[in-house]
């Protein structure tokens, strides 16, 4: 028999390291369910993922990386390192599912079915950041810019962000797109997409790992799965990307659908870039998951168009109330006090110019109380008349527990939303403005959004601003629970461009149990 001493301190330490890299992918609580002499400890690896921006001659992406302050050093003493680096790119090569087929069986594998993997031309680090508290940029205007994958280390890890915002100026696809890029994880969903012949819909799948990931999409319409899908084993090769037309998964167009993206070995990041032939085109991101109630932050006040794309992808219906929060309270929108949706299939309501001048944000909770059905949710919101029209989307996001943070803002242009939900629990959020890129001093102003009320603002931007700055929004203790949107508006000629991007938790830190004593453990 041999004996083996194992320390509850170095496992206490393991723990922290191998949960403070998942948590930036795992679902966060806060504190709430903490176990007694537990502490709260900055993540030590963070991992994001890029899509390929756009295949426009007449486009524009920035990228702009940020990490907060406030992170404690690592273990070795180091500051870290945070660097996304180009991903390969598999070409359809007649498939339909842009990926579909046999495995991938390497880096730069070939797909028979699907295509080949092409290497991006430089693997030169984008955007590396060196030091928290302060964003960088940089810019292409390259029509196969390709995706990027990469992460972050050290006191860069917790917080980390990245915002491609892509600015294209004619086209079907014109007007402007943003995106905070997104961490791995395994299952997504996306209310909001469209197989109709004045869309066009791509999923995005980026594999950040040095193993084949495979993939199975499913679209859901109004009575359910749609028909001739197409979507499963999907292999997305090692450090590539795999753009999807979801039009080619079905035999039947649909104009308001769910997608479920599910990788059943490996993870991917996942985003769908949306062109519509008329309303320009934006990407939707991944809504958070599914709960039994949903918060949708900042409608802005001059939307002319706002679509609710919901879904109950349980066993059980839900009955859900819909209520606008807006600067003075909740009200329920006229001729939908409520929403029934069926399981497993979805619903769409055009709820027009809901805001009619008032900035919102609409929140969906059970009719029942003690209903507890999970539903997903998007909006597509719409700014502009006529020819001059713009979209962009707006997912159902988590809460922010500890912190978020928004790249990418300019001197002008931005639009801060807070929404307290919940009747009775005022927040109080303390917003900082970080320094810019060029040259700046942070400064920070406090919130306080009653409950039951939403508020948009003009956010602080920091004094001797030169460049590009970043917005964390931090709820002081004992706030109620706050949810965050930013919108950027950079008009192009007489279209009202914008795009907005949800703020939900960085899930910077991770709760580690505390050592009390030593364990021994016997082994043969």
């Amino acid at each position: 028999m041999k004996r083996t001493m194992m320390s509850l301190i170095g496992v206490a330490v393991a723990l922290a390291a191998v949960t403070g890299v998942a948590a930036v992918t795992a679902p966060d609580t806060g504190d709430r369910d903490a176990p007694r002499g537990s502490s709260r400890l900055p993540v030590q690896r963070s991992a994001l993922l890029c899509p390929a921006p756009t295949s426009s001659e007449v486009g524009e992406t920035a990228y702009t990386a940020f990490a907060p302050k406030g992170a404690a050093a690592g273990a070795d003493g180091k500051k870290g390192t945070a660097e996304l680096r180009p991903a390969g790119t598999v070409r359809d090569a007649g498939s339909g599912a842009g990926g579909k087929g046999k495995k991938g069986k390497g880096k730069g594998a070939a797909d028979s079915a699907a295509g080949q993997t092409v290497a991006p031309r430089d693997t030169k680090p984008v955007v590396p950041l060196q030091e928290a508290g302060k964003p960088v940029t940089t810019t292409t205007d390259s029509p196969d810019a390709p995706a990027l994958v990469g992460a972050a280390d050290g006191t860069l890890a917790p917080g980390w962000t990245v915002q491609q915002t892509t600015s294209v100026a004619a086209g079907s696809g014109r007007g402007l797109l943003g995106l905070s890029c997104t961490t791995p994880d395994t299952t997504f969903w996306f209310p909001g997409v469209s197989t109709a012949t004045d869309r066009q819909d791509y999923v995005h799948l980026t594999n950040p790992d040095a193993t084949p990931a495979v993939v199975d999409l499913e679209l859901r319409g109004k009575d359910g799965s749609l028909a001739g899908s197409a979507g499963e084993d999907i292999s997305v090769p090692p450090h590539a990307t795999v753009p999807v037309l979801l039009s080619t998964l079905t035999s039947t167009p649909t104009t308001n659908a769910s997608l479920h993206v599910v990788a059943r070995e490996g993870r991917v990041g996942a985003a769908v870039q949306a062109s519509d032939s008329k309303l320009g085109s934006d990407w939707l991101p991944p809504a958070a998951d599914p709960s039994s109630s949903v918060v949708l932050p900042g409608i802005p006040k001059d939307a002319t168009s706002v679509r609710l794309v919901a879904l109950a992808p349980g066993e059980s219906d839900a009955d859900l109330k819909v209520q606008l929060a807006t600067p003075t309270g909740l009200i329920t929108p006229a001729g939908l006090e409520t929403l029934h949706l069926k399981s497993g299939m979805t619903t769409a309501v055009d709820l027009k110019d809901l805001t009619k001048g008032e900035a919102g944000s609409l929140v969906l909770t059970p009719s029942d109380g003690d209903a507890k059905a999970p539903v997903t949710a998007a909006l597509r919101v719409t700014r502009g008349k006529g020819a001059k029209q713009e979209m962009a989307f707006i997912p159902a996001t988590r809460p922010v527990e500890k912190r978020a943070t928004a790249a990418d803002n300019r001197d002008r242009g931005s639009t801060l939303s807070l929404v307290a939900p919940e009747k009775g629990k005022d927040a109080k959020v303390k917003v900082t403005a970080s320094a810019g890129s060029g040259g700046g001093t942070p400064v920070t102003k406090t919130y306080t959004v009653k409950g039951g009320t939403s508020l948009d603002a003009e956010p602080p931007r920091p004094s001797g601003l030169k460049g590009t700055y970043a917005l964390t929004v931090e709820p002081e203790p004992g706030s109620g629970p706050v949810y965050a949107a930013r919108m950027l508006a950079r008009p192009q000629g007489g279209l009202p461009a914008f795009t907005v991007q949800p703020l939900p938790d960085d899930r910077g830190s991770v709760l580690v149990p505390t050592a009390g004593q030593d364990l021994s453990v016997l082994t043969n």
